[in-house]
């Protein structure tokens, strides 16, 4: 039965952390295209030849932009989140609940791979 090992496998911990490299990878990617957007490296120098509802722009813009800051705040936090999983691979630790110190379920490490909860532990919370 899975929740009396003390631990993942080397073999199965090497999953976890090909998965896991493979989001820290994906989740830069999209960071790095948000802060773009929020930076406005894509913009093509047209923004003052139309001034016509140029408020309603800037105003747009402005909610934009911060729409943007908001999901690259959320984008780092999930980013360091998986880095703190990858530290968890290598000192194997990866897939321990800290509520129940039970296993967390591949299942639920293949879908949410910085989870630090195993089900029954988030269940208690509520």
């Amino acid at each position: 039965m899975v929740d009396e090992a003390t631990r993942y496998s080397d073999a199965d911990l090497a999953e976890f952390k090909d998965i896991i490299l493979k989001k820290i990878e994906k989740a830069q990617s999209d960071l790095d295209l948000i802060k773009s957007a929020y930076m406005n490296d894509l913009n093509n120098g047209t923004d003052d030849t139309s001034p016509t509802f140029k408020a309603f722009e800037e105003g747009s813009e402005t909610m934009s932009k911060e729409a943007n800051s908001q999901l690259a705040i959320r984008q780092e936090k999930f980013i360091r989140d998986l880095k703190n999983a990858l530290f968890r691979v290598e000192n194997k630790t990866y897939g321990l609940c800290k509520v129940t110190g039970k296993l967390i379920s591949k299942e639920r490490l293949k879908i949410v791979p910085h989870a630090t909860m195993s089900i029954e532990a988030k269940n208690l919370q509520r």
